[in-house]
């Protein structure tokens, strides 16, 4: 249905996406989801013109869309329908009204037709009973739904969704992924920016992971979510937040340290007994490396989805083992107070390091 091939799109000297390879068959439901500043918002308005893309091909149910002289963008926007996060309905019209207008004015068709089938749909959505309500007598899940509407009655074959739900409040959100969900169910061809991660494993067939203006990883809902294949994913698809503290000699600052994991604890609720926890177990690691052999790092890994705490010492790869040089009683000691404890060669930013691993508390 839609082939993207080395699709590139720059502002400037500011590239925003660079080499995306995407394609989309009939009845897919593709939830992109990624952090904030990755160009999803950007790809979805490059694949209906909304922005010309700066380079590649977009190929549109078998229509080459960059390189025809001249494209006719109304006619692919009604092919391909978009709802936006700020709803854009026009506000001096009723709902009905909204949803009448694209139909009457770009497809010729009669006002009586065009109510039939915009109160169909406003049904569909549950909106029937708002049909003659102007859009400031309605919550934002209301508009958004209205908004959901007025891109049917055009009778899409795809529909983008730009954060359909960001510009909402929390309780409204379910009654338009709702909509959104039904409309999966009835086989509409779907490309959904989205940070409701629970909604997109739920609702899709796959699932792109963006950053940094290229498709990072792709795969079914289980592989993106439950076993991602790369870091930034599994950080990302995890709420992971990173806490790092560089030791560079036996004579760090201790207090200087306490502080900032203080303060990196306090920013996610976590409660001080956790803190202290996580002071003492990474003091008693950091007895037995030498710490004048090379920079060691601590990084502190949190992740909000389950409310677990780890915590990994990273050191020069050429180091002893640690652990097998901590006497049998201590370890066990050690062992003891967290969840889990091992260490092992691994490879970070391009280079080995030994690597010690503690999962140390869980807020959940």
């Amino acid at each position: 249905m839609i082939q993207i091939q080395h699709l590139e799109k720059k502002f400037g000297k500011l590239t925003v996406l660079k080499d995306v390879n995407i394609n989309i068959k009939r009845g897919e439901v593709i939830s992109v989801i990624g952090p904030s500043g990755t160009g999803k918002s950007t790809l979805l308005r490059c694949l209906n013109l909304l922005e010309w893309p700066t380079g590649g091909s977009v190929t549109v149910d078998g229509e080459e869309l960059l390189s025809a002289d001249k494209v006719d963008a109304p006619k692919l926007r009604r092919k391909m329908g978009m709802v936006f996060q700020s709803f854009n309905l026009f506000d001096h019209l009723s709902v009905l009204e909204n949803v009448c207008i694209g139909p009457i004015k770009l497809l010729g068709m009669s006002k009586v037709e065009a109510t039939r089938r915009a109160m169909r749909l406003l049904k569909m959505v549950g909106m029937a009973e708002k049909a003659r309500s102007m859009p400031a007598e309605l919550s934002g899940g209301q508009k958004q739904r209205a908004a959901i509407a007025r891109c049917l009655s055009m009778n899409p074959e795809i529909i983008l969704f730009d954060e359909p739900t960001s510009a909402l409040d929390p309780t409204m959100v379910s009654e338009v992924l709702s909509v959104i969900r039904t409309l999966a169910k009835q086989g509409m061809t779907m490309v959904i920016v989205t940070h409701e991660m629970s909604f997109a494993r739920r609702v899709s067939t796959r699932v792109l992971y963006m950053d940094q203006g290229v498709i990072y990883e792709e795969g079914t809902p289980e592989e993106i979510f439950d076993n991602p294949r790369r870091e930034r994913t599994r950080v990302f698809v995890n709420s992971i937040r990173d806490f790092h503290f560089a030791i560079h000699s036996e004579d760090y600052d201790l207090y200087a340290f306490e502080s900032e994991l203080r303060n990196f604890c306090n920013k996610y609720f976590l409660s001080e007994e956790t803190v202290q926890h996580a002071v003492q177990l990474a003091e008693k690691i950091l007895q037995h490396i030498p710490l004048s052999e090379g920079e060691v790092n601590l990084v502190f890994r949190y992740a909000e989805k389950t409310g677990n705490l780890a915590l990994e010492v990273l050191m020069p790869a050429e180091l002893e083992p640690v652990l097998t040089s901590i006497p049998e009683p201590e370890l066990t000691e050690l062992k003891n107070s967290c969840s889990a404890l091992h260490e092992e060669i691994v490879k970070r930013s391009g280079k080995q390091v030994r690597m010690i691993k503690l999962f140390i508390h869980s807020e959940k």
